[in-house]
C-alpha cells in the first residue's frame, strides 16, 4: 500500500473532469478533442496512486461522483446535439467517457464488496436490488414503499447478459458499448408489470416483469421517455401487437437477423422493437436512434455468418446516448462486473483481429456437425427444444446454420481466453486487492495473439 502522503484523491481528479464538461465548447473538433482527453485519463490512470483504490471505506462516495459524472455527460448530450456538436468523433468520445466511468465504478463496487465472487452455480441479483450500493439513482423518489424500483409503463431497460455472446452483441459495431439487450416495461390495468421484448430463440414476446428482471443479467439501466404519454402509448402498442401475434390466430414476430431498419418487415430484433413502438405511437415522429451503429467493417465474416445485412442500425447500446430519455437509475452486480469487462475486452480484441490481422472463423466437423444439429432441432416443438437444450442448443426456425457455427465458434474461441484473464485477475486481487486495469487486459491479449500467431481458437488469419 502507498504511503498516505503520495496517494492523491480521486474524488479530485473527478473534479477535474466534470469542470472539462462545463466549459464552453465552440466546434465539434473541440468537443471530440475535449471528451477524448476525458477519456485517456480513465485509460491511462494508475489506480495505486489513489486513495480511494487504498481505502475501502471511501469507495461509495467515488461511486456516486463518478455516476454523477455519467448523468451531467448525458445532459451536455442533449445540448451538444441541439448546437450541431455531436460528430462521430465526438460521439465515440462521449461512448468511450460512460464506459471508462462505469468501469471505475464496478472496480469501487468490487472493492467495497471485497471482491466478492458469484459461487459456481449461483444467480445474480433480481436487476434493481441488492445492499452494495447495486443500483445507483440519477433522482429521488423512484423507489415504491417497500424500497423497490417504481416502474412506468413505457419504461424501457437496457441490459447485459452474461455470455460471450452478449459481449459480441455488445462490441458487434464500431462503438463498444456494454450493453447486449433491451425491452419495453408495459402496465395492464390491473396493475401488473409485463416485460415487452424480441428474442433470439423465440421472438417477440411478453412476460410477467419480475421473471425477466431475474433473467441471470449483469447489468441494467432503466431509461425514462421525457414525453410519458407516448411512452404509455408505444408500450400498450407494442404489448396489443406481441399478444396478438402470438396469440392461435396471429402471425408470430420472428426475430430479425438482419438488423435492417427497414421498417416494412413484420420481424423484429430487440432494438426495432423499441424503436417501432414510439415510431408508430408518435405517427412517425419519434424516431430512433438519435446516433446510429455503424457496421462498415471491412472483414463482415462474422457479419455475414449471423445474417446481417445492415451498414448502419440501432444498436441496444445507443439508447446511452438517445436525448429523448432520461436515466432513472443503473444497476450492477458487482459479483459479476469483473467478468464482463474481460468479456468486452476479449471480444473487442476478437473483433480488432478480425478488422485489423485478418482473421476468420474456420469451420471444423464438429462445429459443423453441431450447427445441423441445432437447424434439425429447430423445427421441433418449444417445449420439446426445451427439453433437450443441454444437448442441441434451442434455435428458432429463421436462424441459419452459418449463424448457429458462427457462435459456437464465438464462444469456444472466447472462451479459453477469458478463462486465462480470469485466473490472473484472481491472482492480482489477492495479491494487491486491485483488479486489472482493463489497459493491462488488452496488453495481456495482444501477447497472446503474438504468441499463438495464425491461429486463436477458432480463428484463423487469412
Amino acid at each position: 500500500m502507498l504511503d498516505s502522503a503520495v496517494q492523491k484523491r480521486f474524488l479530485d481528479e473527478v473534479a477535474v473532469f466534470s469542470d472539462a464538461l462545463d466549459r464552453p465548447i465552440g466546434s465539434a473538433s473541440v468537443l471530440a478533442a475535449t471528451l477524448e482527453r476525458v477519456y485517456n485519463s480513465f485509460e491511462e490512470q494508475d489506480f495505486f496512486r489513489y486513495d480511494v483504490f487504498q481505502e475501502r471505506e471511501k469507495a461509495p462516495e467515488t461511486m456516486f461522483a463518478l455516476f454523477d459524472l455519467q448523468m451531467k455527460l448525458r445532459e451536455r448530450v442533449g445540448i451538444w446535439q441541439k448546437a450541431g456538436l455531436m460528430s462521430r468523433p465526438a460521439q465515440k468520445s462521449a461512448r468511450d467517457c460512460l464506459r471508462a466511468t462505469r468501469y471505475a465504478i464496478d472496480i469501487l463496487g468490487e472493492i467495497w464488496t471485497g471482491f466478492e465472487q458469484l459461487p459456481e452455480g449461483g444467480r445474480t441479483y433480481r436487476a434493481f436490488t441488492g445492499t452494495n450500493h447495486n443500483t445507483l439513482y440519477n433522482r429521488a423518489g423512484e423507489r415504491d414503499a417497500d424500497g423497490t424500483m417504481a416502474f412506468r409503463s413505457g419504461d424501457v431497460i437496457l441490459t447485459r447478459g452474461r455470455l460471450h455472446n452478449s459481449a459480441a452483441i455488445a462490441r458487434i459495431g464500431d462503438i463498444d458499448s456494454q450493453f447486449s439487450h433491451v425491452a419495453m416495461v408495459y402496465i395492464d390495468a390491473r396493475g401488473r408489470h409485463w416485460a415487452v421484448e424480441s428474442v433470439i430463440e423465440r421472438g417477440a414476446i411478453v412476460e410477467p416483469l419480475s421473471e425477466w428482471l431475474d433473467h441471470e443479467l449483469g447489468r441494467a439501466i432503466l431509461f425514462r421517455h421525457k414525453d410519458t404519454n407516448l411512452a404509455q402509448r408505444a408500450a400498450t402498442l407494442i404489448h396489443d401487437r406481441v399478444q396478438q401475434a402470438n396469440s392461435p390466430w396471429g402471425k408470430r414476430i420472428l426475430y430479425d437477423f438482419t438488423m435492417t431498419l427497414d421498417e416494412k418487415t413484420h420481424n423484429l430484433y430487440c432494438s426495432k422493437l423499441v424503436r417501432r413502438a414510439f415510431r408508430e405511437a408518435s405517427d412517425g415522429a419519434v424516431l430512433f436512434p438519435t446516433f446510429a451503429t455503424h457496421l462498415d467493417m471491412k472483414n463482415r465474416d462474422f457479419l455475414n455468418r449471423i445474417g446481417v445485412d445492415a451498414a448502419e442500425t440501432f444498436a441496444p447500446g445507443d439508447l446511452e446516448l438517445e436525448p429523448g430519455f432520461e436515466i432513472i437509475a443503473e444497476w450492477q452486480d458487482y459479483r459479476v462486473t469483473s467478468n464482463l469487462r474481460l468479456k468486452d475486452i476479449v471480444m473487442d480484441k476478437m473483433f480488432e483481429w478480425m478488422e485489423e490481422d485478418g482473421y476468420k472463423f474456420h469451420e471444423t466437423l464438429k462445429v459443423r456437425l453441431i450447427s445441423i444439429l441445432g437447424r434439425m432441432a429447430s423445427y421441433l416443438s418449444h417445449d420439446v427444444k426445451e427439453m433437450i437444450d443441454d444437448v442441441i442448443p434451442v434455435v428458432p426456425v429463421n436462424m441459419k446454420r452459418s449463424a448457429i457455427a458462427a457462435i459456437a465458434m464465438l464462444h469456444e474461441t472466447a472462451e479459453p481466453l477469458f478463462q486465462e484473464l480470469r485466473a490472473l485477475e484472481l491472482d492480482r486481487t489477492k495479491n494487491s486487492n486491485l483488479p486489472l486495469h482493463p489497459r493491462e487486459v488488452r496488453q495481456i491479449l495482444d501477447r497472446i495473439r503474438e504468441t499463438r500467431g495464425i491461429e486463436i481458437g477458432y480463428l484463423r488469419k487469412a
